[in-house]
């Protein structure tokens, strides 16, 4: 049917298919995913694929069948973690060292990146931070080390301030209610200053005419840090406190079990130690894996709880 004169005739819009525009962006970029493959191997041959053997948790898992030829047990593993004498312990010691972390470790380093921010010398901002980075390099086992050369009842440097001011040595390692603290605060003085990094580079970006026009409406330093620098880094603290909200059921392992002595287990028997010394140790493979599937499900939960509040409250989050 021909159309009226005067009127725009419809042209038909062909589109190239996703795999062919696809194709043709390797072509172009073929040098920056050369870049990125080793990245994108190493997460799909040691995180994705490794996931094939969480079947295990649902099964009674002997290395001799295989993960095929082993016989199905449902939930029988988490019910028996569930009911297990442990169970209230370790989740309210694992809870409890990570909100304990939380509460003191992630306020921390931010605070410390403010007050980095207002030194005006540059020889001195460079000192701090250097001695303020240093200890993140220090491997776990010599920081655990160190901690027991300062706590050591007759020897330790801590001991001898508590006598200097009319104290009584304090065996700290073997007291259970002392393992939380010492565990946070060593962790915070190791990692304080390597944490700062993000929120000073976040300092950075912050337009310095922001600082100038508060200046002229006679704020204060105090009310600059206030008002322009926090806000200006508020996203930042939003994404890093997701991510660490994300990891609170994941509590390390080496440190906590360097640390510990049957006499402060009630204190620092955590999930992570547990499924090594009930799990690994005792080639319970298949009680072991339930148990840190069930870890990994709680802190999934809480990391997309914490990222709908973010996004709702604050508009930023994750995704």
């Amino acid at each position: 049917m021909n159309n009226p004169a005067g009127a725009d005739t419809p042209t038909l819009e062909i589109r190239p298919s996703k795999l062919k525009v696809f194709g043709k962006s390797i072509r172009k970029n073929w040098d920056l995913y050369v870049l990125i493959a080793p990245v994108v191997a190493y997460f799909l041959i040691f995180e994705y694929y490794p996931m094939y053997g969480v079947q295990i948790a649902f099964k009674n898992f002997i290395a001799a069948k295989g993960i095929w030829g082993s016989d199905w047990v449902g939930f029988m593993h988490f019910q028996r973690f569930f009911d297990s004498y442990y169970f209230w312990r370790l989740i309210k010691n694992t809870l409890g060292i990570s909100f304990y972390s939380l509460a003191v470790g992630f306020p921390v380093p931010l605070l410390l990146a403010l007050m980095i921010n207002e030194v005006g010398s540059k020889r001195f901002k460079q000192f701090v931070q250097t001695v303020t980075y240093a200890p993140h390099f220090l491997s776990t086992v010599v920081l655990v080390g160190m901690i027991l050369m300062f706590l050591n009842p007759k020897t330790g440097m801590v001991n001898h301030l508590i006598q200097f001011f009319g104290g009584t040595p304090i065996d700290f390692m073997i007291k259970s209610e002392w393992f939380k603290s010492i565990y946070v605060l060593s962790g915070v003085w190791q990692n304080m200053g390597w944490s700062s990094i993000i929120y000073l580079a976040a300092l950075a970006g912050i337009d310095p005419t922001l600082h100038e026009a508060a200046r002229v409406d006679g704020a204060t330093r105090l009310q600059r840090i206030w008002h322009v620098n926090l806000p200006g880094i508020m996203p930042t603290v939003v994404i890093l406190l997701i991510l660490n909200v994300g990891q609170l059921m994941g509590v390390g392992f080496e440190k906590i079990y360097l640390m510990q002595n049957d006499l402060n287990k009630t204190s620092s028997d955590v999930i992570s130690t547990y499924v090594y010394t009930s799990g690994i140790v005792g080639a319970q493979y298949s009680f072991s894996a339930a148990i840190g599937l069930f870890n990994s499900v709680i802190n999934f939960i809480l990391l997309i709880t914490v990222n709908y509040i973010a996004r709702k409250i604050n508009d930023t989050s994750l995704w």
